[in-house]
């Protein structure tokens, strides 16, 4: 236990049991009430929202505190109980211990640079068969919701890497199965007024439908392989945890731990990757001068060819702009530490049993880190730039080494992606458009974002 007498209290709204910070949120929404309080009060702030005390945490220096320096004091408990209950049990997102390091020694190598190469493929093929829909809608100049046109790739491309899906029908259901759930979970964490999950509401039917079908199809999958020689096991994710030992006791997975890492997988492979996704498209068509600048590395690099492999070396401003979409609308806008102990932070108190909340929306736009840090700026993400600055300035996977698993599939994914679909079509605002972010669990453009297709 840390202990200093004078360590100082945290500043942030003083407000009896958090009731007006409760109410600021509700009516003005959670990003403008962290924008005013960060302006206010600065880096570290805390929050206090009914019975639970949020600290706010946004310099980088504080994030590395909780995530390396002192991270076994912080860890996902309480705060992850309504994902670990309702959407991925205990898979890599939401274990700790033993068991979080046990799953990580056996799923890290098929997530290296080199060992997501291996899904390439099928994210190539799925993007080309995307443009085949999208050739007609533009020439048709047709309005679509991009993120729903990027979520069905990403969904395809996750269920095949994961399953060896192949069945358009099952991969729409498994998606908007999963959706259901994860709606669900959201809920259940954000609203402290949520009824008991076992009375027959709406809401509550619809859930346990979703979960029940969702699991039936992961226990028939697993079914379907356990009863095949390995040695006549498809090449996808699933055959790999299946048949991967733990170094260091020889043990293999689970069926329930196999059931919980491919729930893992679907749920933090597609959304996030199609928000992304959805927030270049939104980017590129504020900032026409970036748009123009990657139109000509795609152009001087691929000419009429789609890209391969080995290409994707040859596009790092692609790249780049992926990376800067990452910086400035982070699809994980904010992530939990449950706060195991006692801790002190640049002299100010921090108290056992409070929430830490992460904040890379935030740090992704300090002003001493990111010079001009409203401005979408791919050049910040040239190797010279990356190594001047401060590593825990740009952490929209997370840091430490609870770091995202998957960030180098989802980096690949949307390299890949967005080589395919910018060399070919130009999306354009509807006229009118204003895009409305809301601001959770994940950063959604909550009046959604219709475009108009294009063809260059």
């Amino acid at each position: 236990m840390v202990t200093n007498i004078s360590a100082k209290p945290l500043p942030g709204p003083k407000n009896l049991f958090g009731l007006k910070n409760i109410r600021n949120i509700s009516t003005e929404g959670f990003l403008k009430f962290l924008s005013e309080n960060w302006q206010e009060y600065g880096d570290i702030f805390q929050v206090q929202v009914g019975p639970k005390k949020l600290v706010m945490v946004i310099h980088p220096d504080y994030v590395r505190h909780v995530t390396m320096t002192n991270s076994d004091n912080y860890l996902k408990l309480e705060s992850y109980d309504g994902v670990r209950k309702y959407v991925v049990g205990d898979g890599i997102i939401t274990s700790e211990g033993e068991l979080w390091r046990r799953q990580r020694r056996l799923m890290a190598p098929y997530y290296t640079p080199r060992g997501v190469q291996e899904f390439s493929e099928i994210m190539l093929r799925d993007t080309l068969a995307m443009t085949e829909r999208w050739e007609q809608l533009a020439a048709d100049h047709a309005q679509v919701e991009m993120f729903d046109e990027m979520a069905l790739v990403t969904a395809s491309i996750i269920l095949k890497a994961i399953f060896s899906t192949e069945s358009n029908d099952e991969i729409l259901e498994i998606k908007e199965y999963v959706e259901t759930m994860i709606a669900y979970a959201s809920s259940s964490m954000n609203n402290p007024f949520t009824l008991p999950d076992w009375l027959p509401t709406e809401s509550n039917k619809a859930f346990w439908k979703a979960h029940d079908r969702v699991h039936s199809y992961i226990n028939e999958v697993l079914d379907n392989r356990f009863a095949m020689d390995e040695s006549n096991y498809p090449n996808d994710l699933l055959s790999k945890l299946i048949t991967s030992k733990d170094a260091e006791t020889g043990e293999r997975m689970s069926r329930d731990l196999l059931r919980d890492e491919a729930l893992t997988n679907f749920f933090a492979g597609y959304e996030t990757s199609a928000r992304t996704m959805s927030h270049i498209w939104y980017a590129l068509a504020l900032n026409p001068d970036v748009k123009a600048k990657l139109h000509q590395e795609l152009d001087r690099e691929l000419g009429d060819e789609a890209p391969t492999l080995d290409d994707l070396k040859r596009l790092p401003y692609t790249l780049r702009v992926v990376k800067e979409a990452l910086r400035l609308y982070p699809p994980a806008p904010m992530y939990a530490k449950d706060v195991v102990d006692d801790d002190v932070i640049d002299g100010y108190h921090i108290e056992k049993g409070s929430v830490m909340m992460l904040l890379p929306y935030f740090t992704h736009r300090h002003p001493d880190f990111w010079p001009d840090p409203l401005r979408f700026d791919p050049d910040r993400h040239a190797p010279e730039a990356d190594k001047e600055r401060h590593a825990q300035a740009y952490h929209p996977f997370g840091s430490g080494q609870r770091i995202c698993l998957g960030n180098q599939f989802s980096l690949l994914e949307t390299h890949i992606m967005l080589a395919v679909l910018a060399k070919r079509f130009d999306p354009r605002f509807v006229p009118g458009y204003e895009a409305a972010f809301k601001f959770g669990g994940l950063l959604v453009i909550e009046n959604g974002l219709p475009m108009i297709l294009e063809h260059r």
